[in-house]
């Protein structure tokens, strides 16, 4: 069953929270709503029904709660109920956003307000299973009426309440803040709320300072322990053999993959048609005051067809066959004789062999890991699993098992492994998948200390090869770059620089990070990423001004220079790169021949080359020409879409040649007959996919003005082409 949440924010909308105060431009409130509204996109970003929030506003104009508006209770006004527990929406995220503003009154109670938030989570979760929360946001400075704390502390403690106190310049020794020249007010009601804290079974006190600061640091997504496999782990086969081994076993991931957050394609909805008034609701996507439709996909499939109107006839999904393509012949193949080509498999877990410690290479670890374990309330079980750990632990071995997790499922194979310490009260199995052979690639590579030349001789000594004084260079720089000894504790012994719970996905978090910024504020820009995502993507700076030393000594022992950057021409061919030694290498090699064509197989370097030694306009066209028919055979040739990346490939290097060039008329010439070939038929069939998905899609339209001066296409021009 999924986890049960009630949240209610209160927060204190007095008058003093619109200033400004310890040297912060912003105002308390926009300090304190940075917190709060962080909280709240995350409860909403995540979309379920379970996780409900409320919201209160303390010191507001008005007053709006159910204790106040019945007449009968005292202390209770400028409190209002601005969100009523329930799930949250985008929407009621921008109307609560309107609303959360300062007020001009003064002196409502922070308990009161707490003990309204209390009366609604009671109401609402009556004595359901939740987690109940309540989370105070203000400065302290209304006054605060402390003679009923017991009372109210003891009804939290029965509702099994967490109480959370996040104080705007409260003082938290433990954090390292103290707010100087504080009035005696506040301080009086900073310490009733710490009493209130400390009086409630869970409650926690703190500075908003620290929990601001926090706020960058990633939070990981808590997940339950999914069972993947219940059933029994054989060691040969029980069927056949009375010796075989059969522990019932289940097993649960330990680590999974975590994907990025994706993306919908829809359509804003600017105005609304009649077609539109009567479109289901499902259908939409509600953002903000903005509506979003959703886009539906449709594909239709047709023939050539002469006697059919157009010369095409649609076709039903059903009448398809899948085909695979064997030479420049496709090879149908219908349902049943697909049922044939799949791999029927059965449900199992079979280990099939032991390899020692030492012969395995971590490296070839391929994806997530799982956590196996025995059947729960199966001493059997239990007795088996520990003898089969115990048995690896002495021998020094792995286990590596056959694994289907279900009928007809993929076959894996996996790496069993004790868990490290026999001392440990929990007993399991960890896997992690295995490569196939053919997962495996196998590269040979140059060695590293000789240089094998065509005559076969071995060399020792080479301009490729470092000497003696570049290797100790290296292991200098090396030893002074060292991480292990970088990071150390208060009593100066050497620490992780890098925990693992501490190295988050930047990807990840970075996403998130932006949209729960574009979702709290669609007009703000994005702010940059947070420092913590950027910890671990360049050395520390103190580590590298403590190497500088061997830094400089590495680059004069490697003869290190920086190469010129490669310098464009105008109105000609591009400038060579010349040599830091000035020499013309061209004449030292006795020049390159002239290429008079460019083969199909070998397309892009030997365009290159004939472009290279150009000496005038004609050769340049000449080039542009075969590199042209070479794209349009492609793609007449191609199966489907079989070679359209390569013809995309081939045109995205003419239209950077030609940039270079500074001819951009040649391209944009060239590139308005293709789209004519393409949409017409002319290239052996409808190959309008290739022109939207490949040409326009990645980005390979006319030269425009901006692009390149000389240019006569503007970028309106460049548009209607596209």
């Amino acid at each position: 069953m999924a986890d049960k949440e009630a949240t209610v924010y209160v927060v204190d909308l007095g008058e003093s929270m619109a200033d400004c105060h310890n040297g912060r431009v912003e105002s308390d409130l926009d300090f304190g709503m940075r917190y709060v509204w962080d909280k709240i996109s995350t409860t909403v970003a995540a979309s379920r029904k379970t996780w409900t929030l409320g919201f209160v506003g303390l010191n507001t104009d008005e007053t709006d709660n159910d204790l106040a508006n019945g007449g009968e209770l005292e202390g209770y006004d400028n409190i209002s109920v601005l969100q009523p527990i329930g799930p949250m929406s985008m929407t009621e995220l921008r109307e609560l956003r309107s609303r959360v503003q300062p007020s001009r009154s003064y002196g409502a109670d922070p308990v009161s307000a707490v003990v309204v938030a209390l009366t609604m989570i009671e109401k609402y979760t009556k004595k359901l299973k939740y987690k109940r929360r309540i989370i105070l946001v203000t400065n302290g400075e209304s006054k605060i009426d402390d003679e009923e704390l017991d009372a109210i502390a003891g009804k939290l403690n029965e509702n099994k309440v967490e109480l959370v106190v996040i104080g705007i310049d409260f003082d938290d020794p433990e954090y390292g803040f103290k707010e100087e020249d504080k009035s005696t007010a506040k301080k009086n009601n900073e310490q009733a709320l710490q009493q209130l804290v400390d009086k409630c079974t869970e409650g926690v006190f703190g500075t908003m300072q620290q929990a601001v600061e926090e706020l960058s640091i990633p939070r990981i997504k808590p997940v339950r322990p999914f069972k993947a496999y219940d059933g029994p782990l054989t060691l040969g086969d029980p069927d056949k053999y009375e010796s075989a081994i059969s522990i019932h076993v289940e097993r649960y991931f330990k680590t999974k993959r975590a994907p990025p957050p994706s993306a919908s394609t829809v359509v804003v909805n600017h105005g609304f048609s009649q077609s539109q008034a009567f479109k289901d609701e499902d259908e939409d996507v509600d953002m903000g005051g903005t509506e979003f439709s959703g886009v539906k996909q449709m594909r239709t499939y047709r023939v050539n067809d002469p006697d059919a109107p157009g010369g095409k006839r649609d076709v039903d999904f059903e009448e398809l066959a899948k085909g695979y393509q064997y030479g420049r012949t496709v090879v149908p193949f219908g349902e049943s004789d697909m049922s044939i080509t799949k791999y029927n498999t059965k449900k199992s877990f079979t280990i099939i062999g032991f390899i020692p410690y030492d012969s395995y290479d971590p490296f070839i670890n391929m994806g997530e890991t799982g956590l196996i374990v025995s059947q729960k309330m199966n001493e059997e079980a239990e007795l088996g699993l520990s003898a089969l750990i115990h048995a690896l632990h002495e021998l020094g071995s792995y286990a590596v098992a056959r694994y289907v997790q279900k009928d007809d499922a993929q076959v894996q194979i996996l790496l069993l492994k004790p868990n490290p310490g026999l001392e440990d009260d929990f007993e399991c199995l960890y896997d992690v998948s295995l490569p196939f052979a053919e997962d495996v690639r196998s590269y040979q590579f140059p060695p590293l200390d000789k240089v094998l030349t065509v005559s076969r001789n071995v060399l020792k000594e080479h301009r490729l090869l470092p000497d003696d004084e570049l290797k100790d260079a290296m292991s200098d720089f090396v030893d002074a770059m060292d991480l292990s000894n970088y990071e150390v504790d208060e009593d100066g012994k050497p620490v992780d620089y890098a925990p693992v719970d501490e190295v988050y996905n930047p990807i990840i978090h970075r996403m998130n990070q932006a949209i729960r910024a574009r979702a709290i504020d669609p007009d703000a820009p994005i702010g940059p990423p947070a420092e913590i995502l950027l910890r671990y993507s360049k050395p520390p700076k103190k580590l590298l001004d403590k190497a500088k030393h061997e830094i400089g000594n590495l680059i004069d022992a490697a003869e290190l220079k920086k190469v010129p950057e490669k310098a464009k021409g105008r109105f000609g061919k591009k400038d060579a790169v010349k040599p830091l030694s000035g020499l013309d290498i061209d004449s030292l090699l006795g020049g390159q021949p002239k290429r008079a064509a460019i083969s199909s197989e070998n397309a892009i370097p030997e365009f290159k080359q004939m472009l290279a030694a150009a000496e005038d306009d004609e050769t340049i066209e000449k080039a542009v020409k075969q590199m042209g028919d070479i794209i349009r055979k492609l793609i007449k040739d191609s199966f489907a879409d079989v070679f359209y990346s390569r013809a995309a490939e081939n045109l995205g290097v003419m239209r950077e040649e030609l940039l270079g060039f500074e001819m951009p008329t040649l391209y944009n010439k060239y590139l308005r007959a293709l789209k004519k070939s393409l949409l017409s038929g002319e290239l052996d069939g409808d190959r309008r996919g290739m022109w939207y998905k490949h040409v326009v899609g990645g980005n390979l339209g006319l030269i425009t003005k901006e692009e390149l001066d000389v240019s006569d296409v503007t970028e309106e021009e460049a548009k209607q082409v596209s």
